[in-house]
């Protein structure tokens, strides 16, 4: 075998890992969410700018102003996950950039002084860490639920501000009852993978 990370690890991870549906009651503590981040925040990003923010939704009063902003088929699984975590990419990590690449403080200014700059660099190496988010939950022995369903401009302004760009909603928790649709298929190696 070409891996040499533990097959029960390649299953936890990737192949028997799906998108939960359903969750149990079981409540997800702030030491496993602390866990999560302490794992997945070694993920690459460019210039290590680490633009990810989270915001968790763990309040009655909060699930009730996010549901409200998320698709209708989104709203039943929002609504009763042990935790909602809204995934957003920072605008202004560039502020962030003199603490977060000492040996090369100058790109706060050389690459990031304008604001369209900003923004794609956040979107792009925020949604990398959402992806690490994803797999850390995953690696906690928890269920993510993953959505893009839901009015951002809401989101925003109910959550964030407009230096920060919702990039997804994840519902986390232990799986509960007919948690997983059935696996769809995926592409081939040699309809993904070319040599030039």
């Amino acid at each position: 075998m070409s891996l040499v990370l533990d097959p029960a690890a390649q299953d936890l991870l990737f192949r028997e890992a799906r998108t939960a549906n359903t969750f149990t009651d079981e409540p997800v503590t702030d030491e496993q969410v602390q866990a999560i981040y302490d794992l997945v925040k070694f993920g690459p990003t460019a210039f290590n700018q680490s633009p990810l923010r989270v915001v968790l939704v763990r309040s009655a009063e909060g699930r009730e102003r996010l549901v409200q902003h998320m698709a209708e088929g989104n709203r039943p699984k929002t609504a009763t996950a042990p935790l909602v975590a809204i995934l957003a990419a920072d605008n202004e990590f560039h502020e962030e950039l003199p603490a977060l690449l000492p040996h090369f403080p100058q790109a706060k200014d050389m690459f990031f002084s304008e604001r369209p700059a900003r923004e794609s660099a956040a979107g792009l190496n925020a949604a990398l860490q959402a992806a690490y988010f994803i797999i850390g939950v995953r690696a906690a022995g928890l269920a993510a639920g993953p959505m893009t369903g839901y009015d951002a401009a809401g989101i925003q302004k109910e959550f964030l501000d407009g230096d920060h760009t919702p990039l997804m909603v994840v519902n986390i928790g232990k799986p509960g009852e007919d948690a997983w649709f059935p696996r769809s298929p995926r592409l081939s190696y040699d309809e993904v993978i070319k040599t030039v």
